[in-house]
């Protein structure tokens, strides 16, 4: 099972590593939004970092269930994350416009996830991966709404 799940576990873990940093981004933005528009963003960035949350101990449990070892220090995160940090002094809609960002790099990152987990017919983490990119399709879709109309 190992040796199968090899490619599977490295992806999980950069998916991993992917979670932890928009979780962070998310905090950020959650203590630092400032303006009109403070206590709909307030909630919201709450919200997003809280299921950010969850997902990071699923993918976790997905990667020691595969029998892997799931990437646990900061100093990897930033080594092997796609998504960036971001800074403490952003506008409301650049800060949304940031968060979009990195749900691109994470719908990327699903996408390869659910290709190496395909090949070794992984059903369990192609449950996984194709709830996250539906909830991350929808999400998206909303916080462009909002920011389009302001």
């Amino acid at each position: 099972m190992e040796d199968t799940n090899t490619k599977t576990i490295d992806a999980l873990n950069i998916l991993l590593a992917d979670y932890h940093m928009h979780y962070q981004k998310l905090r950020n933005f959650h203590w630092n939004i400032t303006g009109s528009h403070f206590f709909e963003l307030h909630v919201k960035f709450e919200e997003l970092y809280e299921d950010a949350k969850l997902k990071i101990d699923e993918i976790a449990e997905r990667i020691l269930t595969l029998r892997g070892n799931p990437v646990s220090n900061f100093s990897s995160y930033l080594d092997l994350s796609n998504i960036n940090e971001s800074e403490t002094t952003l506008v409301d809609q650049k800060m949304v416009a940031a968060i979009l960002e990195d749900h691109k790099a994470l719908l990327r990152q699903l996408k390869i996830v659910t290709k190496e987990a395909e090949n070794v017919g992984d059903d369990g983490t192609l449950d996984i991966t194709g709830t996250y990119i539906g909830e991350l399709e929808k999400i998206s879709w909303m916080l462009n709404a909002w920011n389009q109309r302001n």
